[in-house]
């Protein structure tokens, strides 16, 4: 008899409408792939900094997102969540070691981004494309939780 033994490293993609429905999709999406991969112990984390990004995304640019899922082994998840806008938001647009202080407390906003610096082992942004005219391809947004030193929320 053989045995099978599921894969370490695994990836979900899924492309999202510009519509305010598309956070809790999403959080549907990671609730069901991590409980399926029994990666309970990261989904409250994963879950809230999913929504924060496709929140963004949303509220930010109006065209559709993507998001993906991807174990990259040893208990690492690695969520990217990719928009049509080319501007990289604070602390993406940093070095994981650099802090951005937290949003005002009269602030409306802001606060979102800054769990990641919270919740993540690590995170990083990427402006993608670009032409002659200085149009981009939008950006890819992406944090890691999992694994060791792990901080979780």
């Amino acid at each position: 008899m053989v045995t099978v033994v599921p894969p370490d490293t695994w990836t979900y993609a899924l492309r999202l409408p510009h519509d305010p429905r598309a956070a809790r999709v999403a959080r549907m999406t990671v609730r069901a792939a991590l409980n399926g991969h029994g990666m309970a112990e990261v989904l409250d984390a994963v879950e809230l900094l999913t929504s924060e990004l496709v929140t963004n995304a949303y509220r930010h640019t109006r065209g559709p997102a993507s998001l993906r899922l991807t174990a990259v082994g040893d208990g690492r998840l690695r969520v990217g969540v990719w928009d049509s806008s080319p501007h990289i938001p604070a602390p993406f647009d940093k070095p994981p070691g650099e802090r951005v202080p937290p949003a005002p407390a009269g602030a409306e906003g802001g606060r979102g981004l800054f769990l990641v610096q919270q919740c993540a082992s690590s995170w990083g942004g990427w402006p993608l494309g670009g032409d002659l005219l200085g149009r981009g391809a939008g950006k890819l947004l992406w944090f890691e939780v999992g694994g060791l030193g792990c901080r979780g929320c």
